[in-house]
């Protein structure tokens, strides 16, 4: 008796694994697409040094019924970055900041940026002596010392010359709000001390 009742626990079990890891390893198939949508060559993919202006960083898209990699969806600077990595160039700069030295004024650890702003992440000198202390630089004011090693930090902007966000597009010359930076103790500070 013992031994009919595990010959058909053993008989259900060899039957209901098969149909178990079918069931979980399927794929899903569109039965409505037609042979013609599946044979659709995909578009040129164009490649990092061939990037000439902003219309060139729009994918083209994935064929009909297929998943879209990321190489066929992303746009913009994401796939600007994608194409870089592709062809091992490391378009946004993700080195690690100089930690070796002290940033002096003197000789401050460059930061370059292609943006109006810039942040950097200060852990010290040697690296990882305190906690991270995020500066912000700004084209306006490109130098800032962390305050707690004391290390200068001078961001270098490598972006275009001409400015086109700040464009007036004719509303209203002249109208400009000016940007006053908040008063530090820097400003009190006398001059023969910096």
């Amino acid at each position: 008796m013992l031994l009919q009742r595990s010959a058909a626990a053993v008989a259900r079990r060899a039957i209901a694994q098969p149909l178990l890891r079918r069931s979980l390893a399927t794929s899903v198939v569109r039965r409505d697409a037609t042979k013609s949508e599946a044979s659709v060559p995909a578009t040129h993919i164009k490649a990092f040094h061939e990037i000439k202006n902003v219309d060139d960083l729009k994918g083209p898209g994935a064929a009909p019924g297929t998943v879209p990699t990321d190489v066929e969806q992303s746009t913009g600077l994401e796939r600007l970055e994608i194409l870089g990595k592709m062809e091992s160039v490391d378009i946004f700069d993700m080195r690690p900041l100089d930690s070796s030295r002290l940033g002096t004024v003197a000789d401050p650890i460059p930061i370059r940026s292609a943006g109006d702003e810039q942040y950097a992440g200060c852990t010290g000198v040697p690296a990882d002596s305190h906690t991270v202390i995020w500066l912000g630089m700004s084209r306006e004011r490109p130098v800032e010392r962390c305050p707690e090693c004391g290390s200068v930090y001078k961001m270098e902007y490598v972006g275009p010359e001409v400015d086109h966000h700040h464009d007036d597009h004719g509303h209203g010359h002249g109208d400009h709000h000016v940007f006053e930076e908040p008063k530090t103790f820097a400003n009190f500070v006398k001059p023969q001390y910096w």
